[in-house]
């Protein structure tokens, strides 16, 4: 089962500030370890929300917002996707996770939907796209 780990932002974050050298390699020290136990898919840091846009979808209205955004505590400063087999061996792996600074730094973690999830409602012709299109992916990534 994949999980997104999500890092919520910080005012810092939000204002630019990057990670010391001691937090950037305790973070590269954790990643290898995630990279090492074959669970981590991806993960990265983002930029601050000024230098993002939202896009709102209103009927077949769409208007664009440029950030920054308000509300600090619901944005994302970074991410990893793990594929684990639970919640509960996510959440082990995420506690280990170096953040030591005096900020309080929150991580919410949720499961990814995955094509069986919705199996309900797709259609043998759906499933057969989704397949072709994440092996065009996993192509592409090759």
């Amino acid at each position: 089962m994949r999980y997104m780990v999500i890092v919520k932002a910080s005012e810092e974050s939000e204002a630019g500030a990057l990670p010391t050298a001691e937090e950037l390699n305790a973070m590269g020290k954790f990643n290898a370890e995630l990279v090492e136990a074959g669970i981590m898919l991806a993960g990265d840091g983002l930029q601050p929300s000024s230098k993002g846009a939202r896009v709102r979808f209103e009927g077949d209205k769409r208007t664009v917002i440029d950030g920054p955004f308000a509300e600090t505590k619901e944005l994302i400063a970074g991410f990893w996707i793990l594929d684990v087999a639970s919640l509960e061996e996510a959440v082990e792996w995420v506690k280990r996770a170096p953040f030591a600074g005096s900020e309080a730094v929150e991580v919410e973690i949720r499961k990814v939907i995955e094509a069986a999830d919705f199996a309900p409602v797709m259609t043998p012709e759906m499933v057969a796209q989704e397949d072709r299109l994440r092996e065009k992916i996993e192509q592409q990534r090759s």
